[in-house]
């Protein structure tokens, strides 16, 4: 069952207005976890009430807490963010996700979108669209930072990023682990998935994108800057 936001404590399901914006920060590095808990804090409509350091910890802080927005890094150890964001929605579908992150490509906003994520930042941004973002999100609106924008303007034109549309969020987060040379025994202990379903995975990801080794599907990552974006 999903989640029901309680009306009594002032937070809302859609209808109610915000006085102090709860957000929880989701990345893997505590210095930037504290840098922008300062920073977000600074005018005094948002407070954030927690933090974490993996999809797991996020999970277990949201059941407890339900923040009204969750700003989520993608690349964490364990469980990414995209498959993080997907779970969260599956918890609670009013779930409102901004994604916080150093990627700046087509195909990891593109996938955050269709998990279920509400925004899209990256770290490159000037730190006040972050908070600006914060408070779109909150309100129910969709917030796309202008780097991201101009991204999304061409991505369909562009063959490979049309393929990679086709990965449903679960196979690109797959994808994603197997670029970052995870065997198949450590991404189905991260997602909870057997060693032969991730097998499965694995080989209907390279019959999407057209590939027929682990080698033409590095230099797939490696061409649309999924490696790069990785290893930065």
């Amino acid at each position: 069952m999903g989640i029901v936001r309680c009306v009594t404590c002032g937070r809302h399901n859609g209808d109610f207005a915000l006085s102090t914006i709860r957000v929880m920060l989701v990345d893997d590095h505590a210095v930037v976890r504290a840098g922008y808990r300062q920073f977000l804090q600074t005018d005094g409509d948002i407070e954030v009430v927690v933090d974490a350091a993996d999809a797991q910890e996020a999970y277990k802080q949201y059941k407890l807490l339900h923040p009204d927005v969750v700003v989520m890094d993608i690349s964490m150890p364990g469980r990414g963010g995209i498959d993080a964001i997907n779970h969260l929605r599956q918890l609670d579908p009013s779930s409102r996700i901004l994604v916080f992150s150093m990627h700046a490509t087509g195909a990891f906003a593109l996938q955050a979108f269709k998990a279920g994520a509400k925004g899209y930042v990256t770290k490159s941004s000037p730190p006040e669209l972050l908070v600006s973002a914060v408070r779109d999100v909150a309100a129910g609106k969709i917030a796309i930072c202008p780097e991201i924008s101009d991204v999304l303007a061409v991505t369909r034109i562009e063959d490979d990023e049309s393929i990679l549309e086709t990965l449903s969020p679960r196979e690109f987060e797959i994808l994603r682990m197997l670029l970052e040379a995870r065997s198949t025994n450590e991404i189905a202990k991260s997602l909870n998935l057997s060693p032969k379903t991730v097998a499965n995975y694995h080989y209907g990801i390279k019959s999407k994108l057209g590939v027929n080794s682990d080698i033409e599907l590095v230099y797939f990552g490696i061409r649309n800057r999924l490696v790069d974006a990785i290893e930065s």
